[in-house]
């Protein structure tokens, strides 16, 4: 990929991912193969105005090592160290980028109830720091190529080739391609646009119906506002959580969800593939879970804990939209939810309150958001999917037809 393209990408993510404003701190996490880049960003970094740029590098390989050999009561311990990190990132909210590119597969032939133990009880501790930080810093999620990762997008392809496939489709579906700075201003538009539509239809519920078979209907909260494209901290800073992005979302009423959905797009989750799944609700809580592969794992997930069995994400996007027409898989959320309207089971967005990051974590649950240790995202988009919303006065209007917007 040339050098100018990484530059226009790497620019991106410090000026509007982060939006980095002079003097703040910058933490980056990211994988040990995606040196060349990291260099790329750091100095965009400290270019846009960061005072301090710490990296923090993690290895699949390496930590598919440590499931292997480690015991799973050594690997549940959160050490005093990371707790202190997290003390930090409380009293002083540094902006978080998050390179990712994980293999699909990484954790493949690892056990899976070993797996779903360690990140249990990692963030059971580690929760109530994220939980204060909700809405107070600025943070941005966005992609590299790994090899793993490229030659699962791309089978017929082999390694660098694999890599300037899935090179070429993540700048792409990421809009960097000259213009990045001012088609980003531009899309952040038009997604605020959307967002003000469904503010003003004050809704009530969201009916889902497909010929696959999805009949959902999902109650919303009083006056929880929609989120997409660009967010903003308690201070008013903005900043683009997730690059790409096309979706517009709000978090629905905890426990008021009844019906059935179905997958549209596999899920990655723990570093191994859940495909061609279906998810039940009885009583606003998740009753029974289906899945041509890895159906262990999805009911792991979903019983992680008492939230984990409902909503806390209900997200629109448009069947219409670049990652979909990309024709590509990739096997990672980031892409693929931003391909397809798209649910989450597990924690909803305490920010999305008119009060944001000052309401407390009781008055949040009191009005109906969803409390869990997980936040995973399935993709349920369809071509012919319907969304028909009713408002608290009992209006109906037609939010999408034939899986793109209807407003």
């Amino acid at each position: 990929m040339k050098l100018e393209r990484l530059q226009e990408y790497a620019e991106l993510l410090a000026k509007r991912g982060i939006n980095v404003q002079k003097g703040e701190e910058v933490w980056v996490n990211c994988q040990t193969h995606q040196m060349e880049f990291v260099r790329l960003v750091v100095e965009e970094l400290y270019k846009a105005g960061a005072k301090k740029v710490r990296v923090r590098f993690s290895d699949d390989e390496i930590s598919k090592i440590g499931y292997k050999y480690a015991s799973t009561s050594t690997l549940s311990k959160v050490p005093n160290y990371t707790i202190a990190e997290y003390k930090y990132m409380v009293k002083h909210n540094p902006s978080m980028l998050h390179i990712i590119s994980d293999d699909p597969d990484a954790f493949k032939s690892i056990s899976q109830s070993k797996l779903t133990k360690v990140t249990f009880a990692f963030r059971k501790k580690v929760k109530p720091y994220r939980d204060e930080m909700d809405g107070k810093y600025k943070w941005c999620i966005a992609a590299v190529p790994s090899k793993a990762w490229a030659e699962k997008v791309f089978p017929k392809l082999k390694g660098e080739e694999a890599i300037e496939a899935l090179w070429e489709s993540i700048l792409s579906c990421s809009r960097v391609d000259g213009h990045a700075i001012d088609n980003w201003d531009k899309h952040n538009e038009e997604l605020m646009k959307h967002r003000k539509e469904l503010a003003a239809l004050d809704l009530q519920y969201l009916e889902y119906k497909a010929s696959n078979g999805t009949d959902l209907k999902v109650e919303l909260i009083k006056n929880v506002l929609w989120g997409g494209g660009v967010e903003f901290t308690d201070k008013g800073l903005s900043y683009n959580p997730n690059i790409p992005s096309e979706e517009v979302f709000t978090s629905p009423k905890a426990g008021s969800i009844e019906g059935i959905v179905y997958s549209s797009k596999p899920l990655s989750y723990n570093g191994q593939i859940i495909d061609e799944f279906w998810v039940k609700f009885e009583n606003g809580k998740v009753s029974k879970v289906g899945a041509k592969k890895n159906q262990k794992l999805l009911e792991q997930m979903v019983n992680t804990d008492e939230g984990s069995h409902m909503l806390g994400e209900v997200a629109l996007v448009p069947y219409d939209s670049p990652i979909q027409n990309s024709k590509i898989l990739f096997y990672e959320t980031l892409f693929d939810e931003n391909a397809a309207c798209h649910l989450a089971l597990g924690q909803g967005f305490k920010e999305l309150f008119p009060e944001g990051a000052s309401i407390s974590n009781e008055e949040a649950r009191a009005r109906g958001l969803n409390d869990s240790m997980i936040h995973v995202d399935f993709m349920i988009g369809t071509k012919d999917l319907e969304i028909v919303g009713t408002s608290f006065n009992g209006k109906k209007t037609t939010i999408f037809k034939n899986g793109n917007w209807a407003i």
